[in-house]
């Protein structure tokens, strides 16, 4: 499969799922077998948002996953770190120049530790360009176990410019597609409801449209708010389109 076949199966994939799938196997053929995709429209300062709130895409091992994710690690990561600073693309190599500048704090030493442990050593991050000072997305391509650094820069000094088109066209295929975190799930009900407030409905007349009763609707509403952490019924319509959980179209 040449570029453009790729990038046009890729631009017609159907779900997150189907996508994350086709550009995993894509990406395992020029070596990198270990993807880590992060993305939040939440980002404020040096912060990023509820980590509930991101949209996480990887093939890592659930221990590596559970490290990172779970324990907060990613704020540590040098390269989590360059990619909020930065908009581009950046081989590992910088982490090795970091730490032999004396660079690197104690708590990003213990990420890069933790790495190389999980033989996360290898590889390249590309930091997207954000289309608003709150949104953030980036990718971590890791080579495989056996590669070393100098054999995954061969690697992108041949292939590189076809990696970040591919990449990029990924990134911007997943923030068209609906993504719901497993934290924060709604009901068919509770989207339903969304979405005739959205439309610029009132209770009562969502009420007459779902057949239900004005309290009914409010309990879905309440529930909705209370399932995306937040205040209002207009931020949770917000949240919602964010993730594009409205007025999605089934396939």
């Amino acid at each position: 499969m040449n570029l453009a076949e790729y990038l046009d199966e890729l631009t017609n994939a159907p779900s997150m799922e189907a996508l994350w799938d086709m550009h995993c196997r894509k990406m395992a053929q020029y070596g990198f077998t270990r993807l880590f995709y992060g993305y939040t429209n939440y980002r404020s300062g040096r912060s990023l948002g509820d980590p509930d709130d991101f949209i996480i895409l990887t093939n890592h091992d659930k221990e590596y996953t559970d490290w990172f994710l779970g324990q907060s690690m990613y704020f540590h990561a040098p390269m989590v770190k360059w990619s909020l600073e930065n908009e581009g693309v950046a081989s590992w190599s910088i982490v090795s120049d970091m730490m032999k500048s004396g660079l690197l704090s104690e708590s990003e030493m213990k990420v890069v530790e933790f790495n190389k442990k999980m033989r996360v050593t290898s590889g390249y991050t590309i930091s997207f360009k954000s289309i608003s000072p709150r949104s953030k997305g980036a990718i971590a391509l890791t080579g495989r176990e056996d590669m070393t650094q100098a054999e995954v820069d061969e690697v992108w000094a041949e292939h590189g410019a076809d990696l970040v088109v591919m990449n990029n066209v990924a990134h911007l295929k997943i923030l068209s597609l609906p993504y719901s975190s497993p934290t924060r799930g709604l009901t068919r009900r509770q989207l339903e409801a969304l979405h005739w407030v959205g439309d610029g409905k009132t209770t009562a007349d969502i009420a007459i449209l779902m057949g239900l009763t004005p309290a009914t609707v409010e309990k879905h509403l309440r529930l909705a708010r209370e399932v995306l952490s937040v205040e209002t019924t207009a931020q949770a319509v917000l949240k919602a389109a964010l993730h594009n959980q409205m007025f999605v179209v089934e396939y």
